[in-house]
């Protein structure tokens, strides 16, 4: 029987590729689980390496997100566990690419996850929603939904650029669609402390955004590469690595904010 929930729904969003948004969005999800939290992550991504990086086949699941978009089941009928206790997944598939087109002709349409998500299963805490590198549909339905956005950015001039756009369409979306909808932080990914590149980075944007960078920065490691193609997060996989003490932090200061 499904509750109306009243949990944060994150949005984990940049429109680049390669920001370490999966990443970020399976490793926080597993680590807010293992703090006990019961959290749900919907993989609105197209490429599904959410549901893949947490060990679900997205070719076998019969009732993945589009399903869900589109009304014809809700999240109590879609939802699956993993591996991880407390940790939930909303499944994607590589047909939600074609399928954008078709959603866009539906009443609503910036709507359909919002409405979708209005209900979740009885425990869930928190949800995260790891976006497509886009600011498609897809992605706005997204922003439509979330309390909050998360932006993992990686340190590098070109991400700069990036921040900007999103942090003007953060303004269009609280002013037209979404008034609620916050700025959770942004987060330094990829941090290579020896350069000194990414040391310039992190001084920009900490003197662009002082009140949105979070302290966390989730280091270059390689076990965090390596996990997914296991089927499990970075805690899972090797608990005791760099990588999975940084999304612990993460995790930790998100929840104090």
């Amino acid at each position: 029987m499904l509750a109306t929930t009243e949990a944060p729904i994150m949005a984990v969003v940049n429109q680049k590729g390669g920001v370490g948004k999966t990443t970020t969005a399976i490793n926080l999800a597993a680590a807010m689980a293992e703090a006990g939290h019961h959290t749900l992550l919907v993989d609105l991504d197209p490429q599904a390496n959410s549901s893949s990086g947490l060990g679900i086949d997205p070719a076998r699941a019969r009732r993945n997100v589009y399903h869900l978009l589109t009304g014809e089941v809700t999240t109590d009928q879609v939802i699956q566990a993993t591996s991880r206790p407390g940790l939930f997944l909303i499944p994607s598939h590589i047909d939600l690419a074609g399928a954008e087109i078709e959603l866009a002709a539906l009443p609503d349409r910036e709507h359909l996850l919002r409405h979708a998500l209005a209900s979740t299963p009885p425990g869930v805490e928190l949800v995260l929603i790891d976006c497509p590198p886009s600011l498609g549909l897809l992605t706005l339905n997204a922003l439509v939904a979330a309390t909050s956005m998360l932006i993992p950015t990686q340190s590098e001039y070109f991400a700069l650029e990036g921040l900007r756009h999103l942090m003007y369409t953060h303004q269009l979306i609280r002013s037209r669609l979404n008034p609620r909808l916050a700025i959770a932080g942004i987060l330094m990914t990829q941090f290579d402390a020896r350069t000194t590149l990414a040391w310039d980075v992190l001084d920009a944007v900490r003197r662009s955004h002082p009140h949105h960078l979070l302290e966390t920065l989730i280091p270059r490691n390689v076990r965090l590469s390596e996990a997914p193609s296991h089927g499990k997060s970075v805690l899972e996989f090797d608990p005791t690595c760099r990588g999975a003490a940084a999304y612990r932090a993460l995790a930790k200061e998100l929840l104090e904010r």
